[in-house]
């Protein structure tokens, strides 16, 4: 397979469509693990939990099942999208289940004895939406040329960001708040089951863009194709000699999987701080999601264009430094004003660090093996994502303060910052 085969450049549609599916997944990410269906889950669902264990502890054990499953599995499911030459059908097909598993939660009522359902269903639809970001993140390529891979990728991001925004407004208005303007009953928990309806719907819809619109790549030849037990004898081959030829690619893998931990540490224990040490009502933290998403937006549209011309390395150590000073400060500050300022503060470099991950890899990644390139960095990053839960509780438990849990994340932040300033800049091969 020729550069030239997947370089090629991409019309603005097609940057357009590969970017729909970003915002489309805000449905999910968004309102269906984080702000919305989450803590309906915990707090409302399995509120009366008989048997000692909590709701959260329950959900947490099946995302931490579906991170090993993902981290065993994302790898080998990229590498045989591009051998097979059905990235498309790869994105279309888990797309696809993670909208079913949406629907599914509709049928999870106000009674613990529906969690199982529920965790059943939030851990099977993490485990489909990240097989499905695998070959998404894949495509990058696809629809960008090495001048402006950068802004491409924050494009993403940051309609991923405005369609969290968008949805999360629709859903307060509409179903959540008390005068909800679509007048959809509370008993048994409707509202927020309709609203996991009304995400398996726009997650559908702005999905189905990109699987029109930007073509296939070309595989190789079926006799060539390994079998599923073959692809992971290729996987620790290729590991070995990527190690061997290129290092920094390990290293680069190793550093973004500490800092991107850290980032779903905010997000996973944002809220509960801001409720639990800030005087945040349930009503506020959503506000704050959607105030927090322009910001993250508008942080990334801003940095993809420092990350075509400094490099993503750049705009991933600064954006580092940046919340870590947010971070530090929120430790010593109290009340819903301060978190304000220094949450919005800390989320302007989120988006930054995330968009230029993406990219930094994209660079490094060989022509054509985008796919398994994106399955190890999927891996990678599952592999470590018990560190920032697991530090958050470590500090809370022995501060007896949720505040404390804080300087778990930072140090999980920070980890990432050290391991990543040695990590050498990757150079485009196409440039």
């Amino acid at each position: 397979m020729s550069p030239d085969e997947i370089r090629s450049p991409a019309t603005r549609g097609q940057v357009a469509a590969w970017g729909l599916w970003d915002w489309g997944s805000a449905a999910f990410n968004a309102v269906i693990l984080t702000f919305v269906f989450g803590p309906y889950l915990t707090k409302a669902v399995g509120d009366d939990l008989p048997g000692g264990i909590s709701a959260s502890t329950w959900l947490g054990w099946a995302l931490g099942i579906a991170g090993f499953l993902i981290a065993v599995l994302a790898p080998v499911t990229g590498q045989r999208a591009d051998a097979g030459g059905h990235r498309k059908l790869s994105l279309g097909v888990f797309t696809g289940l993670t909208v079913l598993a949406t629907v599914g939660l509709f049928a999870v009522k106000d009674d613990y004895h529906y969690l199982w359902i529920g965790l059943v269903l939030l851990g099977a639809g993490s485990i489909f939406i990240e097989f499905a970001g695998v070959s998404y993140n894949a495509m990058l390529r696809q629809v960008s040329t090495p001048h402006n891979i950068g802004r491409v990728s924050a494009f993403g991001w940051s309609l991923g960001y405005f369609g969290g925004i968008v949805l999360l407004l629709v859903c307060y208005v509409g179903f959540i708040k008390d005068d909800a303007l679509f007048g959809v009953s509370t008993d048994g928990g409707l509202n927020f089951r309709v609203v996991a309806l009304f995400a398996a719907v726009w997650f559908a819809v702005f999905a189905l863009p990109v699987l029109f619109k930007v073509p296939e790549v070309k595989g190789i030849p079926a006799d060539r194709r390994p079998s599923f037990l073959q692809a992971y004898r290729k996987l620790f081959r290729d590991i070995r000699d990527l190690y061997r030829s290129d290092r920094h690619t390990v290293f680069f893998l190793g550093a973004s999987a500490l800092f991107r931990d850290g980032l779903a540490g905010v997000f996973t224990f944002g809220a509960v701080l801001a409720v639990n040490v800030y005087g945040f009502t349930a009503a506020s933290v959503l506000i704050f999601g959607v105030a927090a998403n322009v910001v993250s937006a508008l942080g990334a549209l801003t940095a993809g264009r420092f990350d075509d011309r400094t490099g993503p390395k750049t705009v991933i150590v600064v954006s580092l430094v940046g919340m870590l000073v947010a971070g530090t400060v929120l430790l010593f500050v109290s009340g819903s004003m301060m978190f304000w300022i220094f949450g919005l503060f800390l989320c302007l470099f989120v988006g930054p660090a995330q968009s230029s991950s993406r990219t930094f890899l994209a660079r490094l990644s060989p022509v054509g093996q985008e796919g398994q390139m994106f399955g190890l960095y999927a891996t990678t990053g599952r592999a470590v994502s018990f560190l920032a839960p697991a530090l958050f509780g470590l500090f809370s438990f022995l501060f007896s303060s949720d505040r404390a849990g804080t300087i778990g994340i930072l140090l999980v932040l920070l980890a990432g910052l050290l391991a990543i300033l040695p990590v050498r800049r990757p150079v485009d091969t196409a440039t």
